[in-house]
């Protein structure tokens, strides 16, 4: 009777409701389909890794490179199948979700521990918790997905339970999904102040060497938790991982010639075109490849601070977008390489289901109609736009020399009908505070794309003034507002993605952003040293999945060294890589 009784009270949640226990039993634990079996351990790669970030610390600044490293130091409860995305054992090795998907309950394997030995526990996930809700700490984007929760419950030192205040899609990816901290190290320090120390880690990387401004590496540790464990072999190659900082791309890629830097995607198209040529690539010693796999497509643009005027005008942000000739610049500074963007979603829209947003034309005369009646009226004596006796003069915000080609072009647009831009040249550290604070007027931003888009935290009207969040224009709109929380309660991926692409025309409409263009593919550039699977890059990843993916290949080192030296070419690779292709039937 002892026996029957708990393994039902096993399936009965807090409030009496049924749970699914998950993995199901015919989950096993099996290798990475993506992982090769020739994949060996050692060497070092080096990584252009952008700007010095101010803080390796994602939870405070929230980047791709700090997301990257933090990935490589700390776990999460859960992980993901990297072919199907479906959730798997990461430091929990159950989970459970009630039947009303509010209560979701996870088992930490005991296998786990911190790199110092002590045990990982429900003590540490619900400190970790804590930590980001806290409200003096500078977590705001992080907070996001997990401000739905009751503050969790911890059952047992093993086991943790997380309830939801409303049913969301996302809530098992929120609690699933963020990094573990250990309580025991920071639970005394000041969190706004936990940048660049992490002395104990649970993943398979710890810090190494940092020196400010210059470089970082992460060393492999022979002592992880979850070294052996078959889903994680053949990934993980490294012995080290180097990231170099660089304030300006092509600094960065005069060191990557110089054999300083291993790996260098490339985001200019300029550089793709023009710089890709000579001994070095005629003969192999640098592999230039395309990557198409299932990358979600981002999207990038002139964001603009709708808080206050000018921008606080759609007309005028409409104007701001038409004075934009994309077209020239795609075809004189780009090669015609990118296409031009009509939307925020990109990848929702597709032949059988186009997008309807309409392609905004470089229109002078639109532009000064919109001004016009938006009350930025041309001052004949200065022909500069002015309204209530102040003139149309912004600073563009921007962290990058290399944007200013495009500005110089842009502004000379602006000067034309009565706008003055001007450049304002910060380094990352100063631009990141700026936005922060809502302290800019435009400035250039980029973001990637997510495979399950949760449109809340970019244009959800209660993000608009969190400061440290993705809302950075302060876009509000109650339609948008009414359609985000109708699809949080949508499990159907298809479904919300309908009200995805509802929304997107909807902020479209907007002009939160002059939109700017991308490309559908990666552009990779690196030294023929290395051994990676026949896909080059994960399914799903940037060239960031090179880091798990990839490894030092003794034989091809030494067999580039001997082509240098002796002036011999070594063999092709293919010019591109087509992950579906390769991977056929995944």
């Amino acid at each position: 009777m002892k026996v029957k009784l708990s393994m039902l009270l096993l399936f009965i949640g807090i409030a009496g409701s049924a749970e699914q226990v998950l993995p199901p039993d015919t989950w096993k634990d099996a290798p990475n389909p993506l992982a090769s079996a020739d994949a060996e351990v050692g060497g070092e790669i080096s990584i252009f890794a952008g700007p010095n970030p101010q803080s390796f610390n994602y939870y405070l600044d929230n980047n791709m490179f700090s997301a990257q490293v933090f990935s490589l130091m700390y776990e999460t409860l859960l992980s993901r199948n990297p072919l199907t995305l479906d959730d798997e054992p990461g430091l929990a090795e159950k989970w459970s979700i009630s039947d009303d998907k509010k209560t979701f309950t996870f088992w930490i394997d005991k296998r786990a521990r911190w790199s110092d030995g002590k045990s990982i526990t429900a003590a540490d996930v619900k400190w970790t918790f804590d930590a980001i809700m806290d409200p003096k700490n500078l977590t705001g984007v992080h907070k996001v997905s997990l401000e739905v929760f009751q503050p969790p419950v911890v059952v047992s030192d093993y086991e943790i339970r997380f309830t939801a205040k409303a049913v969301h899609w996302k809530n098992l990816m929120a609690v699933g999904g963020f990094q573990i901290l250990p309580r025991h190290i920071f639970r005394e320090k000041d969190f706004n102040k936990i940048n660049f120390e992490f002395p104990v880690i649970s993943g398979l990387y710890k810090l190494g060497d940092i020196k400010e401004g210059i470089y970082a590496t992460l060393e492999r540790r022979s002592d992880w938790w979850a070294r052996d464990l078959l889903r994680n072999q053949g990934t993980g190659n490294f012995q080290t991982v180097k990231f170099k900082f660089f304030a300006e791309r092509e600094n960065a890629f005069e060191s990557f010639l110089k054999g300083q830097i291993d790996l260098y995607p490339v985001y200019t198209s300029h550089l793709w075109i023009n710089k890709t040529t000579g001994e070095k690539f005629d003969r192999n010693w640098i592999i230039k490849q395309k990557i198409f796999n299932r990358q979600p497509t981002g999207f990038q643009g002139f964001a603009m601070n709708m808080r206050k005027p000018p921008f606080d005008d759609g007309r005028v942000r409409k104007a701001m977008a038409h004075l934009l000739n994309r077209e020239k610049m795609n075809s004189s500074l780009m090669y015609s390489q990118y296409f031009l963007h009509r939307s925020y979603v990109e990848d929702l829209y597709s032949k059988t289901t186009p997008c309807p947003n309409p392609l905004i034309e470089f229109d002078k005369g639109t532009a000064r109609t919109l001004l016009d009646a938006a009350g930025w009226i041309v001052n004949p004596k200065t022909g500069i736009r002015e309204k209530n006796g102040a003139p149309f003069h912004f600073k563009f915000l921007t962290r990058s020399a290399t944007s200013e080609k495009f500005l110089s072009v842009y502004a000379e647009d602006l000067k034309d009908v009565g706008v003055r831009l001007e450049i304002d040249k910060k380094d990352w550290a100063a631009w990141s505070k700026d936005m922060d604070q809502f302290n800019y007027s435009m400035t250039w931003a980029a973001w990637s794309g997510g495979t399950f888009k949760d449109p809340e935290g970019m244009w959800a009207a209660k993000e608009a003034d969190r400061r440290a969040g993705n809302n950075v224009t302060g876009f509000k709109n109650e339609r948008v507002d009414e359609l985000i929380e109708q699809q949080k309660t949508i499990f159907n991926i298809e479904k919300r993605n309908a009200i995805n692409r509802e929304i997107d025309q909807i902020v479209y409409d907007q002009f939160p952003y002059v939109l700017l263009w991308n490309i559908n593919y990666t552009r990779l550039l690196y030294w023929s040293k290395f051994g990676t699977p026949e896909t080059v890059l994960s399914k799903f990843g940037s060239e960031g999945s090179a880091y798990s993916y990839w490894w030092f290949d003794e034989d091809s080192a030494a067999g580039l060294d001997d082509a240098i030296e002796s002036k011999l070419s070594l063999p092709n690779k293919p010019d591109s890589v087509v992950f579906d292709e390769v991977f056929e039937g995944h």
